[in-house]
This record gives C-alpha cells, structure tokens and sequence, in this order.
C-alpha cells in the first residue's frame, strides 16, 4: 500500500515549464514535435491558444499596459505566456505554490485577472527582495494567488504607511 501511495503523488506533475527561450507573440511559431511521442505539452491546438492568449491580453488591458509601461513589456509578454500555458494545459491537475489544484480551477481563476491584478503582481515582484530559483513556479502563485491577496495587501500597505511611523 505504501509503494502503491508513493507512485500515485509521483504520477501527478507539476506545471510543465518548457526550458526553450521566451518567444515574442507575433513570432511564436507552433513548436517542433518534442517530448513524448511527439506531443505538445498542452494538447491544444495553437489556433485554440492563440484564442485563449486573445482573451487573456483583452482581460488584462494588454495594449493600455504596453502604452504606460513599454519597459516591462516583456515581462507581460512572458506572463501572458505562462497563463496560456495553464489555461490550455490538459493535465488533471496543476502544482501551485506546493498544492495541486484541479486544472479548471486554476484557468477560471487566470481568465478572471485583469489590469489591476497584473499592476499588483509587478509590484509583488518589485518587493521581492529573495532569490527566486523557479521564476515560472513563482509567477503562477503570483498570478493565481493576486485576486485572494490584493485587497489584503494593499490595506496592509495603507497602515504601514499610516501608523507604522508612531511606534518609535
């Protein structure tokens, strides 16, 4: 029974993060057969991801966000990246912060970001002052996490401003 529950939690994979190089949009070209018997990771189409990448910049206010800050316009580009990866991944399931969570719960929760969720996590990442040895790990959390935590942040932020001046 033990070997039995060992060899379940090893069959469920983390998030699968492709090792290749960040490739802009406009020129991302279907990737060359790989892997397993030639799959693609995700099991979509890319017209399906491409559809799905569409959305996910009109949720966001892409287009405003490059407008404002073109300096951190490939930053976005990779987040998008990471959100179509999660959105369109067919896996049962997908690692977050150390928890696995059904594969839907994770596209609802990333199709429902928008502007201000994506100004909060660049801000989480200016603040972050610790080594981040899995960047793609740690933006999912990021990016998954933003909509429990922003409101918790920000009034967090406010006191600290407020009165964390007068305890001296």
């Amino acid at each position: 029974k033990k070997r039995e529950k060992i060899t379940d939690s090893v069959s469920i994979e983390s998030f699968p993060f492709p090792s290749a190089p960040s490739v802009t949009p406009a020129a991302a070209q279907p990737p060359e057969a790989k892997g397993r018997k030639g799959r693609r990771s995700s099991g979509m189409s890319q017209g399906e991801m491409d559809a799905y990448r569409g959305v996910i910049r009109e949720n966001i206010g892409y287009d405003d966000f490059v407008r404002e800050r073109p300096y951190d316009a490939g930053q976005l580009d990779e987040m998008v990246e990471l959100m179509v990866e999660a959105v369109c991944s067919k896996k049962k399931n997908l690692r977050v912060a150390g928890n696995d969570f059904p594969q839907a719960v994770v596209k609802s929760r990333l199709l429902k970001l928008d502007s201000e969720h994506i100004r909060f996590v660049f801000d989480c990442l200016r603040e972050n002052t610790t080594q981040v040895r899995n960047m793609k790990q740690y933006l999912l959390a990021v990016l998954y996490n933003a909509p429990a935590t922003i409101e918790n942040h920000y009034a967090a932020q406010v006191n600290h401003d407020l009165y964390g001046g007068e305890a001296a």
